[in-house]
C-alpha cells in the first residue's frame, strides 16, 4: 500500500497544496503550528473518515472558505485508486472513488489503511474510558469496514432511547414501558452487535501487543488487555450477549428513569490495560505507560496488515520526541522500509544518518510545503 500524491484545498491551514510521496519515509520538518499535523490528519481521514484532533467538519474546513477538498492517488496490490473527500462547512460531506461518487460512506473505507500515533495517544493509557472505545472503533472501522455503520446504528439508536428517557423522566413507569419496550429491543441487537465485534478485535490484538510489549521492555513486564463490556459476556453467541442486555437493562430500568439517561451498553465499556496485573494508569513511569501505546501501535500495524494482506501506513504526529533513545530506535527498527510512514517533527536531531538518507524531507511553513533540494 503506497500513497503517491496528496492534494489538499481550503483544507486547514493549505490553500491549494500538492505532495508527492517518493520515498517509504517522509519527514516533514517544521516549527509547530504551521500544518504538518494537519496533513497528517488528511490522510487519517481518507483512511477511517474520522479526525482524533477535531469532531465537526466545519472546523476542518478553511476560513472563509464553503468547501475543503482532499484527493490522494493510491497504489495497491490490485491497482491505483483515486480518493476523493469533500467535506463541507454547512452540509453534508460526500467521497468519491476513482472519480465515481460514492453514495454509502462504507464503501469508501478500507480502501486506505493508516495507523495514526501522536502525543495525544498517550492520554490512551492515562486518560477515561471514552478514548480508548474511541481507539478500538477507529480500529474496528479499518478491519471491518461495515462496523462504521453498525456503530452509527447504535449510536443512533442510543440518541433516541435517551430522548425519550429525557422527556420522560417525571412521568410514571407503566405509562411509558410499551414505547420503552420498543428503544430496548433496538438498543441490544444493535448493541450486541458492537459487542461481538469489539469482543473479538481484543481477542485478536491482544497477544499481538503482549508479544511486541514483551519485545520492548526486555520481558520484564507482562501486559495483559481485556475487554471489560458494560454488559456481561458469559459467550460470544449473539442470542446469549441480547439475553443478558436486557436483563441488565431490567436491573436499571428505575435509576435509567430517575437519571433520564441509558445506563446500559456498550457506550459504557471499558479497555482494561494492565503491566504485571497492576491496572496501567496507576501503574509506573511515563515511560512505562509510553512502552504500552508503543505497544499497542506495532500491534495495530500487524493486525491490519494480517487482515487486509498489506501493509497500512504509519502516521507518526510528533511522537519522536515524546519517546526515549530506545523506545525511539524499537519503533524505528520496526518500521524499517516495511511500512510506508509519514512523519513529523520539529527538528531532524532524532534521526541517525542512515535513516535521513533514505527518507525523503519536507518543510513545512505556514501551509505550504517546500521539498529539501
Amino acid at each position: 500500500m503506497y500513497l503517491k500524491t496528496l492534494s489538499l484545498r481550503q483544507f486547514r491551514n493549505y490553500q491549494d497544496q500538492q505532495v508527492e510521496f517518493t520515498a517509504a519515509k517522509t519527514i516533514l520538518v517544521g516549527n509547530n503550528a504551521q500544518g504538518k499535523s494537519n496533513l497528517l490528519e488528511a490522510v487519517e481521514l481518507l483512511a477511517t473518515l474520522r479526525s482524533h484532533r477535531m469532531t465537526r467538519d466545519r472546523d476542518l474546513v478553511q476560513e472563509g472558505s464553503a468547501i475543503a477538498q482532499i484527493n490522494a492517488t493510491l497504489e495497491r496490490q490490485t491497482g491505483v485508486s483515486d480518493l476523493t473527500l469533500t467535506l463541507r462547512r454547512n452540509g453534508r460531506r460526500s467521497v468519491a472513488l476513482n472519480g465515481e461518487s460514492i453514495r454509502r460512506q462504507m464503501d469508501f473505507l478500507g480502501v486506505l489503511n493508516a495507523v495514526q500515533f501522536s502525543s495525544l495517544d498517550l492520554e490512551l493509557v492515562r486518560g477515561g474510558p471514552e478514548g480508548r472505545r474511541n481507539w478500538l472503533d477507529t480500529l474496528l472501522i479499518q478491519l471491518e469496514p461495515v462496523y462504521a455503520h453498525i456503530l452509527q446504528q447504535y449510536n443512533h439508536v442510543l440518541r433516541q432511547r435517551n430522548a425519550f428517557l429525557k422527556k420522560t423522566q417525571d412521568s410514571a413507569l407503566d405509562t411509558q414501558h410499551t414505547e420503552l419496550a420498543v428503544w430496548d429491543a433496538q438498543l441490544a441487537t444493535t448493541g450486541t452487535r458492537v459487542i461481538r465485534r469489539r469482543d473479538r478485535a481484543i481477542q485478536r490484538l491482544a497477544p499481538i501487543a503482549t508479544a511486541w510489549h514483551a519485545s520492548i521492555s526486555g520481558s520484564t513486564e507482562i501486559l495483559q488487555i481485556k475487554y471489560l463490556p458494560n454488559i456481561p459476556l458469559e459467550d460470544n453467541h449473539p442470542e446469549e450477549v441480547q439475553q443478558a442486555f436486557l436483563a441488565k437493562i431490567q436491573q436499571r430500568a428505575i435509576a435509567e428513569m430517575h437519571q433520564g439517561t441509558t445506563l446500559v451498553g456498550p457506550h459504557r465499556d471499558e479497555i482494561e490495560l494492565t503491566i504485571n496485573q497492576t491496572p496501567a494508569r496507576q501503574y509506573g513511569s511515563q515511560g512505562q505507560q509510553r512502552t504500552l501505546v508503543l505497544a499497542l501501535k506495532l500491534a495495530e500495524l500487524q493486525l491490519i496488515e494480517e487482515v487486509v494482506k498489506e501493509p497500512p501506513l504509519l502516521l507518526l504526529d510528533d511522537v519522536l520526541a515524546e519517546l526515549d533513545l530506545s523506545r525511539q530506535n524499537q519503533l524505528l527498527d520496526a518500521i524499517q522500509d516495511r511500512f510506508q510512514t509519514l512523519i513529523t517533527t520539529t527538528h531532524l536531531g532524532s534521526f541517525d544518518s542512515q535513516w535521513l538518507k533514505s527518507s525523503q524531507i519536507l518543510f513545512v511553513k505556514a501551509g505550504e510545503i517546500i521539498p529539501n533540494y
